[in-house]
């Protein structure tokens, strides 16, 4: 016979197989069909559900909130809290990613291509961390506005020019909690500075703080009041050219 695809070839490969598979085995004493349908079929195993997937590894520490730091995607992923500060080892496919401590699995996740994300299982949080789940934009603004209206506005200027919001919620978090060291007036005069100069950071604020830059505009507005609005010249009379 002579074949032209390999489609065809294989189409009359598959018809004599039937024969094949059907014809006795004089040793055996049966065909290849009856040996495998009464031996080797209960050996079988179900097929994968998904395809196979090439693994790679990573190590990161779990950090302080409870999450590894997942550098080929630039997220990241939870794991239970009482790991924090453990060193782990990330076993990784294009659909997954697990995380393993002294070789045993403490969590996994599907994988999430998007950056500068956090993956979370809530089971994975302290109590304490289960309320970072719940920032938001109106989360922060509302913490901000005990301190005043610039803190807010800062806040707000924080996470509108951030691409990620969750990094944006950390650094938000941050420029709130120096009111803890200088007050909520000092901070309200120096996210005002912040805003006025456009520069909506953390380490900005916390410069001007520390310098005492946030106090310079008390000063000069002191300065301006005691300063007369009208200049000193020869013809100003004073009291004395009334009596």
């Amino acid at each position: 016979m002579t074949f032209f695809s390999l489609d065809e070839l294989n189409q009359e490969i598959k018809k004599w197989l039937v024969d094949y598979n059907n014809r006795l085995l004089t040793r055996k004493g049966a065909s290849r069909k009856e040996l495998f349908q009464s031996v080797e079929r209960s050996y079988l195993k179900p097929l994968p559900s998904s395809g196979y997937e090439l693994k790679d590894y990573r190590r990161a520490k779990v950090q302080k909130m409870g999450y590894v730091y997942f550098s080929p995607d630039k997220n990241y992923y939870s794991v239970p809290h009482r790991y924090i500060g453990k060193s782990t080892q990330i076993h990784y496919t294009r659909s997954t990613v697990e995380v393993f401590y002294n070789h045993e699995r403490i969590a996994s996740h599907q994988r999430n291509p998007a950056m500068g994300i956090y993956i979370t299982n809530k089971d994975h949080l302290s109590s304490t961390h289960k309320a970072y789940t719940e920032w938001s934009p109106a989360y922060f603004e509302k913490k901000a506005a005990k301190h005043g209206v610039h803190v807010v506005a800062c806040i707000q200027g924080v996470i509108s020019n951030s691409i990620y919001p969750e990094i944006a919620y950390k650094r938000a978090m941050g420029i709130i909690q120096l009111h803890r060291t200088y007050d909520s007036e000092r901070l309200n005069n120096a996210c005002k500075r912040a805003v006025e100069a456009g520069a909506f950071s953390y380490k900005r604020i916390q410069n001007i703080l520390k310098n005492n830059l946030d106090k310079e505009d008390a000063v000069e507005q002191v300065k301006a009041s005691n300063t007369p609005h009208i200049p000193v010249h020869e013809n100003l009379h004073g009291a004395s050219a009334y009596q």
